[in-house]
């Protein structure tokens, strides 16, 4: 389980992560060797209110510092696709009646990252970019819409839709990288989401 973090050292995280995605080397993406810009922010999943908390307040401060976010929470995104196909108000009748499994393989379905979230992703990026534009993509809400969409799945069907700007997922859970073993997405510190390769700890990212 991802270490919890104290009121202080959230604080400084805080100042870490504003000072890496506020620099000129994270958002000119230096220093990746030409890989994809994805960076995960992993924490402890008991935290995920007051990382919400300094989510937001990065959004704030940043914003302020001229570099402006693209914040996308995927429990938010879900909702918004299964509303907009009229099907949310089934969703919430079956959730009482039906098996987890049946629910689960339904939901799996109407919300593939590759046929409906990653396309959503795409539109609101297309949106943001005709509008004020964006310098960083966020993307939350990870532990909220398990086991239904799978981050390492939304992140390789990411990788020819948001490669201009960096992406910052924030993740309930540890990501380790070894030589022995790869990369690993642990979600909430226990289930391993799955091997993913192509991204970067952002707590390891230098200024």
């Amino acid at each position: 389980m991802a270490k919890k973090i104290s009121g202080e050292g959230m604080h400084e995280r805080f100042k870490h992560l504003q000072a890496v995605i506020s620099g000129k080397r994270f958002l000119s993406k230096q220093g990746l060797g030409n890989e994809i810009p994805f960076f995960i922010c992993p924490f402890n999943s008991k935290e995920a209110a007051a990382m919400d908390r300094t989510r937001q307040g990065l959004i704030k401060s940043l914003s302020i510092q001229g570099v402006e976010v693209l914040d996308i929470n995927l429990y938010d995104l879900a909702i918004e696709l299964l509303k907009a196909r009229e099907i949310w108000e089934q969703i919430l009748a079956l959730e009482e009646t039906v098996p987890k499994e049946q629910l689960k393989e339904l939901l799996q379905g109407v919300l593939d990252p590759e046929a409906h979230v990653v396309p959503a992703i795409a539109q609101k990026i297309t949106d943001k970019k005709a509008t004020t534009g964006f310098d960083v993509l966020f993307i939350s809400g990870i532990g909220e819409v398990f086991p239904y969409i799978r981050s390492h799945n939304v992140l390789n069907n990411l990788q020819s839709t948001a490669k201009d700007q960096p992406t910052v997922l924030f993740f309930p859970g540890e990501y380790t990288q070894s030589l022995e073993s790869g990369a690993s997405l642990d979600l909430f510190g226990k289930l391993q989401d799955d091997k993913y390769y192509r991204a970067f700890n952002i707590d390891d990212y230098e200024v």
